[in-house]
């Protein structure tokens, strides 16, 4: 079924009509304009999904529904309170898993926030 897309100016129209709300599910796509002049209007919009604006990301790894990971990696403890051998072998792991995929300098400041995190300098 094809999507029926709905702009600022469609919802106007709706409102002259007298219609004061629109299904939106899969098949119905609101531009952002058109979104934010439903609420001004008082359009109600009965969604049969999450309640996101259109223009919101999808975030699966914020939700509420469990995500099954593979275990990590078994580390063992740092040697010494500097961290250069946990930040070391960490950056191995991470590189070793995602290969050249990875920014080295992001990893390397990543790996630090983390390490700056729980107490280890």
């Amino acid at each position: 079924m094809p999507k029926e897309f709905f702009t600022e100016r469609d919802i106007e129209d709706m409102v002259k009509r007298g219609i004061l709300s629109l299904k939106v599910d899969e098949n119905v796509v609101l531009t952002e304009l058109a979104y934010e002049k439903a609420n001004r209007l008082g359009i109600q919009l009965i969604r049969t999904q999450a309640d996101n604006p259109p223009s919101a990301p999808v975030r699966p790894y914020l939700s509420k529904q469990a995500v099954q990971h593979p275990a990590p990696a078994a580390v063992p403890p740092p040697q010494d309170q500097s961290g250069g051998d946990l930040k070391s072998r960490i950056r191995t792991a991470v590189q070793s898993r995602l290969g050249d995929h990875v920014d080295p300098n992001l990893l390397d400041v990543i790996i630090q926030r983390v390490l700056n995190s729980t107490g280890v300098k």
